[in-house]
């Protein structure tokens, strides 16, 4: 489905931002570039750049205008920082991406146009467009670097991809070392935790089992939500009975200096 998505770059004077850009669809699981005109290309600065995403570079289609670099598509996005005389349907990043993605999933080709990193598209390369988008940045400070506005978009089709082939947009990750982690603890090995916790609380002097005031209660409920693992338990365990040995040592102690 991706491979239907061309990154469509027009007259990029600076090889970095082609390698940049390379390495930004890369990132996002894009491979086709098509570059309108450059300046500077191929260039060793557009590979030191691209770190990584050679194959990208090696990929790009280098073409003399934009109707070339549009052969075959059936719906082009062309990215515009400005107000434009005529209106044309506009849309931001995230709707960009469900565009995009509704027209690949039906088998179409889907070209995203970036333009010069000066003066962006020209109203006769807009309206070669059927949609405008629009990055709302910072209006006191709206020039966006071209890899950037690659990113941008290539990370909103992304996460449109992602939720498209119901696959998660954020990996969990579990220790590997101890498959304990991954495990929660049993009612009953919860039971002789407590029954643990309220000794050690005794023996401190922090629990007073004459007056209770709910405080075992409470602690049940604090660890009660807390969906504790089996290697978490260990741990709480391990330092339960490390300041019982505390304790015990030092009641030890004070009744050898009693004597």
């Amino acid at each position: 489905m991706l491979q239907n998505i061309r990154v469509v770059l027009v007259n990029t004077s600076h090889p970095g931002n082609i390698g940049g850009a390379a390495r930004a669809m890369k990132n996002m699981g894009l491979s086709r570039l098509v570059l309108v005109e450059p300046e500077d290309f191929p260039s060793d600065e557009a590979v030191a750049r691209a770190s990584g995403a050679v194959d990208v570079l090696d990929g790009a289609q280098v073409v003399g205008s934009l109707e070339e670099a549009l052969v075959g598509c059936s719906v082009v996005l062309g990215t515009s920082a400005r107000d434009r005389r005529i209106p044309w349907p506009l849309l931001d990043p995230r709707e960009c991406a469900t565009t995009t993605l509704q027209h690949v999933e039906s088998g179409g080709e889907v070209a995203l146009v970036f333009g010069r990193e000066y003066a962006g598209l020209t109203n006769e390369e807009l309206q070669r467009c059927q949609f405008h988008v629009h990055i709302p940045s910072n209006p006191d400070f709206s020039s966006l670097n071209l890899a950037t506005a690659v990113q941008v978009l290539a990370y909103e089709v992304r996460m449109a991809w992602l939720a498209a082939q119901g696959q998660p947009t954020k990996m969990h990750k579990l220790e590997g070392a101890s498959a304990l982690n991954a495990e929660l603890v049993t009612a009953d090995e919860l039971e002789k935790y407590y029954g643990h916790l309220e000794s050690t609380l005794v023996g401190i002097g922090f629990l007073d089992p004459q007056n209770p005031r709910h405080l075992m209660s409470r602690l049940r409920r604090l660890y009660g939500r807390s969906n504790i693992s089996r290697l978490e338990m260990n741990i709480l365990r391990g330092i339960l009975t490390e300041t019982q040995k505390v304790v015990r040592g030092e009641s030890h102690k004070r009744r050898e200096d009693d004597v």
